[in-house]
């Protein structure tokens, strides 16, 4: 039986990725998670834990070897795809160290383990879009092969992390692929990135929970965005068809606007006509403002193309804000 190890399995990514994998494969899938992690987001498949139905969480942490080491041990993957991370940019201005460790020392201490105890794995290296940071308009659409001007920390470590993938499929003939995933949301993102804090302020107003008032901070940076379960279909193609060592590749979507267009998006789909008000907390000291991708080389290597509409993603996003404040499950507001 085939065996996939996800890290970062009940985050954002990986939880939907875990729904993709259970219901599109027959494998036998090992998630990983630190031991204080929320469960919310896999509540779903618990039950198929406690019986031992295709699904086994074990624990570990990016910043201890040995527990990656007994993680690898345990689940015997064919398949690895690694998405646990320190995700949120602006977090790393304030927690660069913690980023580089977790992000581009965590990412080694796994491929060591990987290396060790699983060598013929196809392992899934999630890099992201960032490492592109602040690119000229001449530059666009970006490729592959656009220099990296990284733009936070997080860019900074996630330089490391493609750099890190592409080292292990040279230098010890492993089957390494790394991906710079562009602008991608929908349910369960969390609510420290632009578009799902939106969200969640539109749902908390509509709810009453909160002034209607709406915080942003750059409503002028160009997205490209793409759907969360549209990412997670590339991921599982990235592994299964024809994997080559080595290769890198953009993904992204197709609907290219700013984060104040997008914001106005989500507020048609709302009866609030909220007062918009700029925070200076929520501004980066640097932002990677233009990121519109060219994603024809992944296309061509796996027939992949986003199939989820923008205004579905947002909207998705918005019906999941308004059950968690119905639910009051989300009772923090940022």
């Amino acid at each position: 039986m085939t065996r996939a190890l996800i890290t970062g399995c009940s985050g954002f990514v990986g939880s939907h990725l875990l729904d993709y994998l259970i219901a599109n494969t027959d494998w036998d899938l090992f998630g990983m998670v630190r031991w204080r992690s929320p469960l919310t987001n896999i509540q779903q498949h618990i039950p198929r834990v406690e019986k031992g139905d295709r699904l086994r969480l074990i624990d570990g942490n990016l910043r201890d070897s040995e527990s990656l080491w007994h993680v690898v041990r345990m689940a015997r993957p064919d398949y690895v795809f690694h998405l646990a991370a320190q995700s949120f940019p602006k977090t790393s201005f304030t927690s660069p160290i913690d980023t580089l460790d977790t992000n581009a020392l965590g990412t080694c201490r796994l491929l060591e383990a990987v290396r060790e105890h699983a060598p013929k794995a196809i392992v899934h290296i999630c890099a992201s879009s960032e490492v592109f940071g602040r690119v000229s308009a001449d530059e666009l659409p970006i490729g592959e092969n656009c220099r990296f001007h990284p733009a936070s920390p997080y860019a900074i470590s996630k330089v490391g992390t493609d750099l890190l993938g592409r080292f292990y499929a040279e230098a010890y003939g492993m089957n390494v692929q790394t991906t710079r995933m562009f602008t991608h949301s929908g349910p369960r993102r969390g609510d420290v990135f632009v578009e799902s804090n939106f969200a969640k302020q539109i749902a908390f107003i509509e709810r009453g929970l909160i002034e209607p008032v709406i915080k942003v901070g750059n409503l002028k940076s160009m997205r490209t965005w793409a759907d969360v379960r549209d990412a997670v279909r590339a991921y599982h193609m990235l592994l299964t068809v024809n994997p080559i060592p080595g290769a890198y590749y953009n993904i992204g979507g197709e609907h290219s606007c700013t984060v104040g267009e997008m914001l106005e998006t989500l507020i048609e789909m709302s009866p609030i006509r909220p007062q918009i008000v700029e925070d200076p907390e929520r501004l980066r000291p640097i932002d990677a403002d233009l990121q519109i991708p060219d994603t024809s080389k992944f296309r061509a290597h796996t027939g992949w193309k986003p199939e989820i509409p923008f205004k579905r993603t947002m909207q998705d996003l918005l019906v999941y804000w308004r059950q968690q404040a119905i639910n009051k499950a989300a009772v923090t507001y940022r």
